[in-house]
Formats: structure tokens, C-alpha cells, sequence
């Protein structure tokens, strides 16, 4: 089994086109709430369940090589992925670096990629959830970034925790538990969700500056199913 990363993580956002200021606000923020402390907030300060408490649940993927990384691939979003999570090669950059692509999920097939947010035409009757950041698309794109991120850290060079035979296809961490966002949570239920009781936004985690988030759940490796900070055997 390969590496995981488990040194501390800097993520670099790199804006290709043009984004609106308010849609990089709400993904900063969500970055900003892997660590708040880290982004200046008091210990405390965002209530549970939070982004902090669901980042956890990666971290109980450790490394089963002697040296950690310090410092599921498609080749279109839409079609195949929504995003994907590969590395460099040292060979041709000088180092290996494992980085994200994620797509403009208002722009690029918002009924799968925007789940919940947006509702495919294959579930009828289904109604989309109101996103917490009052953004369909850049709220469903958290999810995607979260879902990227958590596979990033457990399954860096292809080679460590997955599911199945092929590691060039894996299933990965967050792939186990696609379109599962609370107890209950499977097919095209989403599971339960808490309410914003002034916008009646769906959200399951709290983040820096009063944010609120829709994440997807991952894969608890201790309790063998899929699970998040919202879970009802949590509290």
C-alpha cells in the first residue's frame, strides 16, 4: 500500500477563467474551515458539526509505507467526472505534486455535478435542495472540492486506500459514499439535513465566519460505512 499525506497540507486554489468575488469567497471559506485555527478563529468559535469535524474522519487514514508524501482520473468533466485527482511526475517537473481539477459546477452539467443543488431528469418528483451560500452551482462545487480533497489525502500516487482491482479506476473514499449527506442517506435521498431556519437552506457542517456547507459523507475506515459529523450516532 503507497503513501498517504500526512504532514500538513497547503492548498493552492488556481482560478482558471473568470470567477465571480463572491463565488472564491465561498470556496475560501470553505478551505479556510478544514482549520479554522489555522485561519486565525478562536478554538471553539464554529460549532459542530463543522467542516474541521468531518476532515477527521480523512485523517483516520494513516500511512502503511515507511515515509509518508510531505511537501481516479477522466479525461472529461461531464461525461465521466466531475473532477479528478491525479500527480506530477518528477520526471518532467522536478518533483511529485499532487493536485485537483474541478469543475465550474453552474456551468458544466449542474444536475450531477451540482447534486443536490440541481435535480437530474432521471429522478422525478425530487425536489433541489436551497443552497446555504445562495449559489446552486459554487455550492455544489464545495462537495466536489471536499470529495477531491479527501481522496487526495488517503489516495495521493494511486496507490493507497481504495477499493477494487484496478488502481488506475479506483473507488475511492469519497466515491463510496457519492450523493450521501446525512443518517438515513442512499439512492436519491440525500439522508437528513439540518435547516437554516432564516433561508431554509439545506447544510450539514458549519464553517469560518458563519458559513454554512452541503458535504458529501466519506468512508469511516473504523466504522466500515459511510459517515459524517452530522451523523445522528454522533451526538
Amino acid at each position: 500500500m503507497g503513501p498517504v499525506l500526512a504532514a500538513d497540507i497547503t492548498v493552492h486554489p488556481i482560478w482558471y477563467g473568470a470567477w465571480p468575488a463572491e463565488q472564491k469567497r465561498t470556496i475560501r471559506a470553505f478551505l479556510r474551515s478544514l482549520s479554522p485555527q489555522a485561519s486565525g478563529e478562536k478554538e471553539g468559535a464554529v460549532p459542530s458539526p463543522s467542516v474541521a469535524d468531518w476532515w477527521r474522519t480523512v485523517r483516520l487514514y494513516t500511512d502503511q509505507t515507511t515515509a509518508n508524501v510531505r511537501g481516479g482520473r477522466g479525461e472529461t468533466c461531464c461525461g465521466q467526472v466531475c473532477a479528478f485527482h491525479y500527480f506530477t511526475f518528477p520526471s518532467v517537473v522536478g518533483y511529485t505534486l499532487p493536485y485537483a481539477w474541478v469543475g465550474n459546477s453552474a456551468g458544466r452539467c449542474p444536475e450531477v455535478c451540482a447534486y443536490p443543488f440541481a435535480i437530474p431528469a432521471y429522478v422525478p418528483g425530487r425536489r433541489p435542495e436551497a443552497p446555504p451560500n445562495g449559489d446552486p452551482g459554487v455550492d455544489g462545487m464545495v462537495s466536489v472540492i471536499a470529495h477531491e480533497l479527501a481522496e487526495m489525502a488517503s489516495n495521493p500516487l494511486a496507490n493507497a486506500w481504495y477499493a477494487g482491482g484496478d488502481p488506475s479506476f479506483p473507488t475511492e473514499i469519497a466515491d463510496l459514499c457519492e450523493g450521501i449527506y446525512g443518517t438515513g442517506g442512499g439512492g436519491a435521498y440525500t439522508g437528513q439535513l439540518l435547516t437554516d431556519g432564516r433561508s431554509g437552506a439545506s447544510y450539514n457542517l458549519n464553517g469560518v465566519g458563519g458559513r454554512r456547507f452541503l458535504v458529501q459523507w466519506v468512508w469511516d475506515p473504523y466504522r466500515s460505512y459511510c459517515s459524517g459529523p452530522n451523523a445522528l450516532d454522533q451526538h
